[in-house]
């Protein structure tokens, strides 16, 4: 919870290893105040150092990238996944692809570089290595079409520097450990081999002989076709795959901005700050230094991260800059395919395995720097405190989203002695909305939910927050009419509650609007921290759907995968591995109203998965219609990452009173009491109707899943 009021918006735009070297110092010491984006298309970035030894087998996909989510978890920071399409200085703003801009008081640009070339079929038939993860993903997909003999293992790769020879090797190697000849030809428009020093190019030429790589030499390439690479004067080159290595292109997007740019590289002075511009910074393969040009090499960001990070600090606190000297020369690891790298510095070299060992130690200790992160402590708990608080510290910290609920058990008791419902009143508390009866005809639902902020993108938390609420209305097979917002932001400045409510307000619109639904009002303060509610309703013109209702011989038909909150239990820890964070975010951000249409023309009863889990969304189900219902644990879909973490022990701090609530026979599975936020809807369906439902939803787009029946009884569940 925010003691300090957010005054400045720092904004990260890349996810670069200087950036990722900030993040994690940041983490340690944030700056009181300052509230810190990072922008990137991705939740991970790779790390360059170990992409040669990724493409050889070495190292698995894990290995090379750094997780960006848990990186900014760490450092307190709102992560964005997104790309970067311009920056507008005047406004102070940066234009991103997919969604509105994000304004700065300070930002950094780390966006490396890209090797995309501009030959005729490049773009069509070829890959840059850079964007590494770009490459890396089209590399492991070229890898198993070779395995299925559906490719042949045929590689083409243009640039014959330190970068385009390495990546040959790694990639013969990789082809002949999988049982594929490789013919992989290097091609370079000059007379030899480039980027290092007469002995250190034998040794690397030998290397590739002994690979059985090809180098053409004062080959200039006219075309890339499907399957070859034509030159002039040449013979073409036959290629499955075709790699651009031929030195280092900025990012076309930067050319199109005010940017001062040097051959399309962003200008910077010894401060790191952009000519001429005191909010901005750029650090990396993405800026050039005139007064000390220096290679594009990884190694030389990994250094400029201690100014840059002080130097961000300054800028924002009025502080002074320091001015950063690069080093003049720097020590070159060059894998050479197999567990062997060659060293040169200096014009010295040295080749062998010891030296893999000695480029492996060097790698691992970067990586294990940005994922081993230290675990911050919690608050401590006062010297003298009432019976009953320490228990509470000693416990899980408080989940955000609907793992922040109160337990059904307390709720129902607190609702015991409500009164009954009467006039246009139909139903009330215990279902997912109330139903009031029209005058003119038909119905109308009514429901709120407000959320602790389970991410710190304000962006992202409300496009969570309003499917989360709108899922009442669509339960009840309703169509969204209006919405009222109740919104808590923590405590900023005047400016930062604008930016903030402005990207609130622009995407509660765009996802009522979507949903056929209005924002009509609402209400704001400031408080403790972000959270974010809607109060909704809906129309229906024929009895909206209960949890009552459903019939023996039904099944349970469920849209979306359960194990969120487990997801997020782990992200607050620092445990779960931020593609399956991203992954589950982006699956909670959809709407659900084309389930809701199929779903609500044949259920029974229906109910949205939220805070109680699946388990504790089935039993009212069941205790409604004087039914069983057996769960089918195989056939229920679980978030990726979910399973193992919660085998692992993690969960929901709302847990175990979902599991105290919600009894089940034959088995145990702590998921099934996990509190989901923004879940998926649950229907009692006709078995009749079930793959006409199944194939409908499916034509949609849309997931379903058969994950059990009803059968008469007395309201117990049964795992089976």
């Amino acid at each position: 919870m925010n003691t300090v009021p957010l005054t400045r918006d720092l904004v990260f735009v890349g996810g670069g290893h200087a950036h990722a070297l900030v993040l994690r110092s940041w983490g340690m010491d944030p700056l009181p105040g300052a509230r810190l984006t990072v922008i990137n298309p991705g939740p991970t970035a790779p790390y360059t150092g170990m992409l040669p030894g990724h493409v050889a087998g070495h190292y698995g996909r894990d290995d090379l990238e750094i997780d960006l989510v848990r990186l900014c978890r760490h450092a307190g920071a709102r992560f964005i996944q997104d790309k970067a399409i311009g920056i507008d200085r005047s406004r102070r703003e940066v234009i991103l692809e997919g969604r509105g801009p994000v304004a700065y008081d300070v930002a950094s640009i780390d966006v490396g570089i890209t090797a995309q070339m501009d030959l005729p079929g490049f773009d069509a038939h070829g890959i840059g290595a850079k964007p590494l993860d770009v490459y890396a993903a089209r590399w492991r997909a070229f890898l198993e079409q070779v395995e299925r003999n559906e490719a042949s293992p045929e590689v083409a790769v243009i640039g014959g520097g330190v970068a385009g020879c390495e990546l040959a090797m790694a990639m013969a190697f990789r082809l002949r450990k999988i049982g594929a000849p490789p013919k992989v030809t290097v091609i370079e428009a000059g007379p030899r081999i480039s980027g290092v020093g007469s002995k250190a190019r034998q040794t690397m030429l030998a290397a590739m002989a002994a690979l059985g790589i090809e180098v053409r030499t004062d080959a200039r390439v006219t075309e890339v076709r499907a399957d070859q690479v034509l030159l002039a004067g040449q013979e073409p080159v036959r290629a499955a795959l075709c790699v651009g290595a031929a030195g280092a292109f900025p990012h076309g997007w930067i050319s199109r901005t005010d940017l001062p740019l040097e051959d399309g590289f962003i200008v910077v002075g010894p401060d790191l700050g952009v000519k001429g511009d005191d909010a901005l910074f750029a650090v990396g393969d993405c800026a050039v230094m005139p007064h000390a040009p220096r290679p594009k090499a990884g190694v030389f960001a990994v250094r400029a991260a201690p100014i840059l990070q002080h130097n961000l600090r300054a800028a924002l606190t009025g502080g002074a800059r320091k001015n950063w000297r690069p080093q003049k020369d720097y020590l070159k690891l060059i894998s050479l395919g197999e567990q062997s790298a060659m060293a040169e510095k200096f014009g010295l070299t040295l080749t062998g395995s010891f030296m893999w060992r000695w480029k492996y130690r060097i790698d691992r200790a970067f990586m294990d720097r940005l994922s081993d992160l230290p675990i911050m402590a919690g608050p401590k708990p006062p010297d003298t405190a009432a019976l009953g608080v320490r228990d509470i510290l000693a416990a899980k910290p408080l989940c955000g989203g609907c793992g922040a609920k109160v337990g059904s058990g307390v709720l129902s008791a607190a609702l015991e002695g409500s009164a009954p419902m009467a006039g246009e009143v139909i139903t009330g508390a215990g279902d997912d909305a109330a139903v009031l009866r029209q005058p003119g005809g038909g119905f109308q639902v009514i429901s709120t939910d407000h959320l602790r902020a389970l991410v710190e993108d304000p962006v992202q938390m409300t496009r969570i927050a309003a499917v989360h609420a709108l899922g009442d209305v669509w339960a009840m097979g309703a169509r969204p009419q209006v919405a009222l917002a109740s919104i808590v932001l923590p405590q900023m400045s005047a400016e930062l509650q604008a930016r903030t409510l402005a990207e609130i307000m622009q995407t509660t619109r765009e996802v009522l609007e979507a949903a056929g639904a209005q924002l009509v009002g609402g209400h704001t303060t400031m408080g403790a921290e972000l959270t974010i509610g809607f109060t909704v309703t809906g129309r229906r013109e024929e009895m909206p759907l209960t949890v009552a209702g459903a019939q023996a011989g039904d099944v349970l038909i469920l849209t979306r995968p359960i194990g969120s909150g487990v997801i997020l239990a782990a992200d607050m820890e620092g445990r779960a591995d931020g593609r399956d964070v991203a992954a589950a975010l982006e699956i909670m951000g959809k709407t659900q109203d084309r389930e809701a249409a199929i779903l609500g023309k044949v259920a029974h009863a229906m109910t949205d998965v939220t805070g109680f889990g699946l388990a504790g969304h089935v039993r009212p189900i069941c205790a409604a219609s004087d039914l069983d219902a057996i769960l089918w644990r195989d056939a229920i879909p679980v978030y990726a990452g979910a399973r193992a973490l919660s085998d692992a022990g993690i969960s929901s701090s709302l847990m175990p009173s979902n599991r105290a609530d919600a009894s089940m026979q034959g088995g145990e599975d702590l998921l099934l009491y996990d509190p989901q936020t923004a879940g998926g809807l649950l229907a009692a369906v006709p078995a009749s109707d079930r793959d006409t439902v199944i194939a409908a939803l499916e034509a949609e787009g849309c997931q379903g899943h058969v994950i059990g029946q009803l059968s008469k009884g007395t309201g117990q569940l049964t795992l089976g």
